[in-house]
């Protein structure tokens, strides 16, 4: 049996998203053994990151300084804009390195079912973000869902009559996906966003 300090410490790892008892309880016998090496690193930069960290006060997201490090960066191209629903989103994305603008966090998405509200997300400062000026795009990258599509349509709406250009992650097929595979959603998405050839 454990002393209850090591049992504390595999019950608070197995809180962690896909961590169950049984990977906590093997993470915390690697750390055991490893104590110098895994664990007094894991300790110092938990302690680090506590102490430091911080929501950006301009996109939302999550970081150790503020203005996030996307935020500050200068090399980012500030006239376009992409919102997301949440701080993985935006990780996700920028981690693709496909995107050279800024980005704005949510912090969730509209839903009548969960009681989420417009006045509960980051689209007030969205709005006022677009309203200052200096931006002439507006990704919405929104999920696939209908409650993230909901989100997506009432952003629109607000940014409606203002001087940037909407634009929408494309849904549907992807990459090396079989037709038989997908599901009746995802192939409508895909048929409804054809284009052209060549």
């Amino acid at each position: 049996m454990a002393s209850p300090e090591i049992e504390a410490l595999t019950q608070a790892l197995s809180r962690l998203p896909g961590l169950g008892p049984r990977s906590a309880r093997r993470a915390v016998l690697y750390l055991l053994k490893k104590r110098e090496s895994a664990l007094g690193p894991l300790l110092h930069a938990l302690e680090r990151v506590n102490e430091r960290l911080s929501t950006c006060s301009i996109c939302g997201n999550v970081d150790t300084t503020d203005p996030c490090g996307i935020c500050a960066d200068p090399r980012r191209d500030a006239r376009s804009l992409c919102v997301v629903e949440d701080v993985p989103d935006l990780w996700a994305l920028d981690k693709s390195r496909l995107f050279p603008g800024r980005f704005h966090v949510l912090g969730g998405r509209l839903s009548a079912l969960e009681g989420v509200r417009p006045e509960d997300l980051g689209i007030g400062s969205l709005v006022a973000r677009v309203s200052a000026g200096g931006i002439d795009e507006v990704v919405l990258a929104m999920n696939a869902t209908l409650e993230g599509q909901t989100t997506a349509h009432y952003i629109a709406e607000r940014l409606e009559g203002m001087p940037v250009r909407l634009t929408q992650l494309a849904h549907g097929l992807p990459v090396g996906g079989e037709l038989d595979y997908l599901d009746e959603g995802t192939l409508a998405q895909a048929l409804r966003a054809r284009r052209p050839l060549g």
